[in-house]
């Protein structure tokens, strides 16, 4: 009974010194993150690189930022579109709240589906950004990741929450939002991972 007990002790201090590692891992990926989607354009194509880098970390391969730098020119070679859709998606939005705060009939209702429409976009890339691999074309990437959103809307709350996370770092203190990216990055791997052993 005692060696049994004393087996379990490493195991699970094995455990845990592999889940900091992973959140560690996570804190620095969304920094990298963040300095890749400095032209905004890039965000699909750096989460793309930052959940690449995490299912290496989570599989025990090796790499570093070098690698991750060579997946986002990789991701972004068509997945700066994805990124210039997201900017006409915010912006379009935008106008909607707009309207909504001027006044006029219906404006409400179109900010609404706006804002909804949105989040179900960010999910959706995030979907698909977390099994992006070289080579993978971003239209099918979207167009599986817009069948598991709807397939698996637990897993696509989780991400709605990270997306709130994120949001509310930002508006508490600027800076905490940057580490907060690679866990979203983290929790959109988790989320297809759990998705794949099911």
């Amino acid at each position: 009974m005692r060696g049994g007990a004393r087996r379990a002790a490493p195991v699970a201090e094995s455990r845990r010194r592999v889940g900091f590692a992973v959140f560690a891992e996570c804190l620095l990926t969304g920094v990298w993150i963040a300095l890749a989607s400095v032209p905004v354009v890039t965000a699909p194509a750096a989460f793309a690189a930052g959940a690449r880098h995490l299912r290496r970390r989570i599989g025990e391969q090796t790499g570093g930022w070098r690698e991750v730098v060579a997946d986002v020119r990789l991701a972004a070679r068509r997945g700066w579109l994805v990124g210039l859709a997201g900017v006409g998606a915010v912006a379009a939005v935008w106008v909607d709240l707009r309207v909504a705060r001027s006044g006029l009939p219906g404006g409400r209702l179109a900010a609404a589906v706006g804002v909804f429409a949105l989040i179900g976009g960010a999910v959706v890339v995030l979907r698909a950004a977390a099994v992006w691999e070289p080579g993978r074309s971003w239209r099918a990437l979207l167009g599986d990741a817009a069948r598991r959103t709807a397939r698996t809307p637990g897993g696509s709350l989780l991400l709605v929450c990270g997306i709130a996370l994120v949001v509310l770092s930002a508006e508490f203190l600027t800076p905490l939002a940057i580490p907060v990216l690679g866990v979203l990055a983290g929790a959109a791997v988790a989320v297809e991972e759990r998705g794949r052993a099911r």
